[in-house]
C-alpha cells in the first residue's frame, strides 16, 4: 500500500530559498534547480533540500542524493559535486524556514470539513461577534457575548464559552474547550486542550475540603502555541497570564494565578502549581515540577524530571529533585556512580 502525504509541499527554486532563509548559496550547478520536498540527509533524494547541523550527521552528507543542503561553511568541503550548499551558522533555524515555505499547511491545525464561513453544523449564539473570514466547523459551540477575530478557524466540536475573546488569525484545534479567558492574535492552540477551567482551589480542614471559587481569568497574549491536551486553570483571585510568544508542549498542566512571561518554552509532562512566576525566555523540560509560589528569573533553564521548590536566580541552569545548579548536580552524580563502582568492586 502506497505511503499517504499528508503535507503537500509547493515548490520553490534553491535561489529563491536562500533568499528566504538567510543563507549563501554555493556550489550552485543551477540556481534556478527545483526544490520540492524536504527530507533527512541520509534519505533525501534529487529535488528535496536537507541540512547538517550536528556533526553525528556529517559522515552522510558526502553521499547525499539531495538537491541541495543547508550547512556551516567549515562542513563546505563535504558537500558533493552538483549538490547546491546554502551556507548558515544556523543551519537548523534556516531549515525550518525552509519547511514552512514548502509545507505551508503544517504550521497550525488545517480546516477539515472545506466549509467557509459558519458550517450550519455548528451553534453560534445570537450575541456572538465573529468578525470577516472566519472558520467555524461542525459541532463547534460559541458562547453568548464571545468574540472571533477576522482570519482565525475554529475547528470541529471546539467550545468557545461565553464571553471569551479570540483574537485574528488565531487556529482552535477540535475538541478543545475555552472559558473565561481572553485570547490574542496569531496563537496556535492544538487538540483538546482544556483553558479557564477550574483552578484546584480548597480550603482543607479536618472537617472535610471546602471548594474556594475560582474568579479569575486565563489571559493569553500573541503568538504564543499550545500543545495538544494541556490544561491551563483560571485564575483564583487574579488571572492566570501566558506571555507573548511562549510555546507550550503536549500534556503540560498550568495552575491557577501562574503567571508565565514572554517566549519560555515548557517542555510535555511538565506542572506548574499555583501562583508561580517564570520570567522571560525561561525553559522548562520535560517532566519538571515547579512548586506553587516560587519564582523563576528570566533566561533560567531547568533540566529535565527535576523538582523546583525555591525560586531559581535569572540566568541559572538547574536541575535534580529537589533543583540545584545543574554543574553541582553533575559533579555529585559522578561520585554516586564513582562510588557505586567502588562498593561493586569490594563485593
Amino acid at each position: 500500500m502506497a505511503m499517504p502525504q499528508f503535507f503537500q509541499s509547493v515548490s520553490v527554486t534553491v535561489s529563491e530559498l536562500a533568499s528566504h532563509c538567510n543563507s549563501v548559496l554555493k556550489n550552485a550547478p543551477d540556481p534556478s534547480i527545483s526544490i520540492n520536498g524536504a527530507s533527512p540527509i541520509e534519505t533525501a533524494a534529487s529535488g528535496q533540500i536537507s541540512f547538517v547541523d550536528n556533526p553525528k550527521y556529517l559522515k552522510f552528507l558526502n553521499t547525499t542524493s539531495a538537491s541541495a543542503v543547508f550547512c556551516q561553511e567549515k562542513y563546505m568541503e563535504s558537500v558533493p559535486n552538483g549538490v547546491a550548499a546554502l551556507v548558515s551558522e544556523k543551519p537548523y533555524h534556516a531549515y525550518g524556514l525552509a519547511l514552512a515555505l514548502l509545507y505551508p499547511t503544517s504550521l497550525r491545525p488545517q480546516p477539515l470539513t472545506g466549509e467557509k464561513g459558519v458550517s450550519k453544523s455548528a451553534h453560534v449564539a445570537i450575541s456572538a461577534t465573529i468578525e470577516e473570514d472566519v472558520i467555524i466547523e461542525p459541532g463547534a459551540v460559541i458562547g453568548d457575548g464571545a468574540a472571533i477575530g477576522t482570519g482565525s478557524v475554529i475547528l470541529p466540536g471546539a467550545v468557545i464559552g461565553a464571553g471569551v475573546q479570540i483574537g485574528r488569525n488565531t487556529t482552535i484545534g477540535a475538541n478543545t474547550t475555552i472559558t473565561n479567558a481572553l485570547i490574542g492574535d496569531h496563537v496556535i492552540i492544538h487538540s483538546g486542550v482544556q483553558i479557564g477551567q477550574d483552578g484546584f482551589g480548597f480550603a482543607m480542614g479536618a472537617s472535610g475540603h471546602h471548594k474556594v471559587p475560582q474568579i479569575g481569568r486565563v489571559i493569553i497574549q500573541d503568538k504564543v502555541e499550545i500543545g495538544a491536551n494541556t490544561a491551563i486553570d483560571r485564575g483564583a483571585n487574579r488571572d492566570t497570564v501566558i506571555g507573548e510568544g511562549t510555546k507550550i508542549d503536549n500534556l503540560v498542566q498550568i495552575g491557577h494565578n501562574v503567571t508565565i512571561g514572554r517566549h519560555c518554552v515548557i517542555v510535555g509532562l511538565a506542572g506548574v502549581a499555583g501562583s508561580a512566576t517564570l520570567g522571560d525566555y525561561v525553559v522548562v523540560a520535560g517532566q519538571v515540577g515547579i512548586v506553587g509560589h516560587t519564582h523563576v528569573g528570566d533566561g533560567a533553564q531547568i533540566g529535565g524530571g527535576s523538582g523546583v521548590h525555591g525560586d531559581v536566580e535569572p540566568g541559572a541552569r538547574v536541575m535534580g529533585y529537589p533543583a540545584i545548579p545543574a554543574t553541582k548536580w553533575m559533579r555529585e552524580a559522578a561520585k554516586q556512580l564513582l562510588a557505586a563502582k567502588r562498593e561493586k568492586k569490594k563485593s
